[in-house]
Parts: structure tokens; C-alpha cells; sequence
């Protein structure tokens, strides 16, 4: 049985509380950040569990969220996913060791190449992920953590769409006549 308590968890909590924060954010920026301190803290939490796919993806991730605020480059992206799955291989992955690392390859490309209501959507399908490998490796604050995001992160594509509705209405009605 998993203790609730113990060192690996509450830095999985620590991870959920920082989660929670990069997905309330509709700037991308903001988004980038907290997702970057998130990660940091999500390979700490992987490591201690024993889970070093999930770990190693994480770490990467964490740079990789940091290195999106300042570029867009699509060389940085393919990269970061060659390094990734690279790292993959080193760790060991199998079997489902390999959910986290697709679903930080298919996070990079999207924090990369994507904006808007499409990036939250690739990361959405990428929190999935993360929750399964999350129920798999026991890990309390990482399930909790993703259900959320995938809630809060959905809420914000909607809050997203209204403001993009509401702009495109406020132009409509500035058309002469």
C-alpha cells in the first residue's frame, strides 16, 4: 500500500498544486512556466517512486516548457523529442514506461508549434496519458493532478472559445452599415 505521506507523495502534491496553476493561466507564457515548474517537480516525484521514464520525461519536459517561452523553433522541438526518446531507451522503457515519453514528445510539439485552444487540447490528450501512467505507477497526487487538469484545462479552452466569440461579435458590430 502507498503511503499518503510519505517523502515521494507530497512532492507529487507539491506537482498538483503547480499543475493546478498552469492550467488557470489563459496567457501561454504563464501556462509555460508553471507547467515548467510542475514537471520539476513531477521528476522528483517519478524518481522517488521508482519510475525513471517518468522521471527522465519529466525532467525533459521541464526544460522543454522553459525553453518555449523564449522559442518557437521546430529544431528545438525535434530535439527535445530525439532526446527524450533517446532518454527512453537509456532508462529502460518498456511496455508502459513508454506513455510518459509519447506523451512528452507529442507535449513538445505542441508547446513548440501550437497557441491557443490547439496547444491545451494536444496537452489535454497528453494529460491522459499522464493519467494513466499515474494510475499505473501509484502515484496519489499525480492522479489527482491530472484529473484536475484535464478538468481545469477544459474549462479554459471553453472560458477561450467565449472570449474569441465575444471579440468576433464586438468586431461584427463595429462593421459600417
Amino acid at each position: 500500500m502507498t503511503d499518503p505521506f510519505s517523502t515521494a507523495q507530497c512532492v507529487g502534491y507539491l506537482a498538483f498544486a503547480l499543475g493546478i496553476s498552469a492550467f488557470l493561466q489563459k496567457r501561454d507564457g504563464r501556462l509555460k512556466a508553471f507547467n515548467s515548474a510542475q514537471s520539476f517537480a513531477y521528476a522528483v516525484h517519478f524518481v522517488l517512486l521508482g519510475n525513471l521514464p517518468a522521471g527522465s520525461t519529466a525532467a525533459i519536459s521541464g526544460v522543454r516548457s522553459f525553453l518555449a517561452i523564449r522559442t518557437r523553433s521546430p529544431w528545438m522541438a525535434l530535439v527535445l523529442v530525439l532526446v527524450n526518446i533517446g532518454v527512453g531507451f537509456w532508462v529502460g522503457a518498456h511496455g508502459v514506461g513508454w506513455i510518459p515519453v509519447a506523451a512528452g514528445s507529442v507535449a513538445t510539439v505542441a508547446l513548440f508549434l501550437m497557441r491557443g485552444i490547439a496547444l491545451r487540447l494536444a496537452l489535454f490528450g497528453c494529460t491522459l496519458a499522464w493519467l494513466a501512467n499515474n494510475w499505473l505507477s501509484g502515484s496519489i497526487g499525480g492522479v489527482a493532478l491530472e484529473t484536475i487538469i484535464a478538468v481545469v484545462n477544459a474549462a479554459t479552452m471553453i472560458r477561450l472559445r467565449r472570449d474569441r466569440a465575444a471579440a468576433a461579435a464586438d468586431d461584427a458590430t463595429d462593421l459600417p452599415l
